[in-house]
């Protein structure tokens, strides 16, 4: 009996461990998660079925990914609405509700004056560890990347081709994406916090609260490579 317990204990645990690397990962498959967990791909797709029936993560459509070679399209996963209400937030419900009886009360320029507050007190909280990371502009997303996690936004950076010319900040999960749906200046003011701390011009692709899967920033690192430049280079 307490055997049977502590299985099922160590079981969801591991669906929580699946659930949070599609949140952070998403679209990912279920051979990526297995390799990072160190498990069997048959076992993460248990856990995946699981999360599919509870509609805490759905199967991304091929339309949206890139196009692979031939063959049938590995099956990729992102998190849903659902998942989301269930993780940890920096905001509580009753924060978020406050911020919507404030855009009610103050109208726009109310929530205006807030995101500003915001941008600036995510300036003040992540400046000194984006700062000690240097000058290398990948090398501070990284370390955004590693301090938004740590705050519960499963930020991951992720290399658009190679990462020479640009890279995405992606964030799995956002903790005001509800009230951030009515009041896209929220959104707008993370943005231009971000752009600050990077001190590079950046552009938000997607977000959660606008319905993406995940809030996705282009971040570019340096300036291609023109392939005329190349071959002369490589001739003399």
């Amino acid at each position: 009996m307490i055997g049977g317990l502590v299985g099922e204990q160590l079981d969801a645990r591991t669906r929580e461990q699946v659930l949070d690397l599609i949140v952070e990962k998403g679209p990912v498959t279920a051979t990526v998660i297995a390799r990072i967990l160190k498990l069997t791909t048959a076992a993460v797709r248990r856990h995946i079925t699981i999360l599919l029936d509870s509609k805490e993560i759905m199967e991304m459509e091929p339309a949206q990914l890139q196009k692979r070679g031939r063959g049938r399209p590995a099956r990729h996963y992102v998190a849903t609405p659902n998942a989301h209400t269930k993780l940890p937030d920096g905001y509580s419900e009753l924060a978020v509700k406050a911020l919507g009886y404030l855009g009610q009360v103050g109208g726009g320029e109310a929530i205006d004056s807030f995101a500003a507050s915001r941008s600036r007190e995510i300036e003040r909280r992540y400046a000194p560890i984006v700062r000690e990371a240097g000058s290398d502009p990948k090398v501070r997303a990284q370390a955004l990347a590693d301090a938004l996690t740590q705050d519960g936004y499963a930020a991951t950076v992720r290399d658009i081709g190679n990462g020479n010319f640009a890279i995405q900040l992606c964030q799995g999960h956002c903790p005001i994406q509800e009230v951030a749906g009515d009041y896209p200046q929220l959104c707008e003011a993370e943005t231009q916090a971000f752009s600050r701390l990077l001190d590079v011009h950046i552009q938000r692709l997607a977000t959660l609260a606008g319905g993406g899967h995940v809030c996705t920033t282009h971040i570019p690192v340096g300036a291609p490579v023109l392939r005329s430049a190349s071959r002369a280079t490589r001739r003399k």
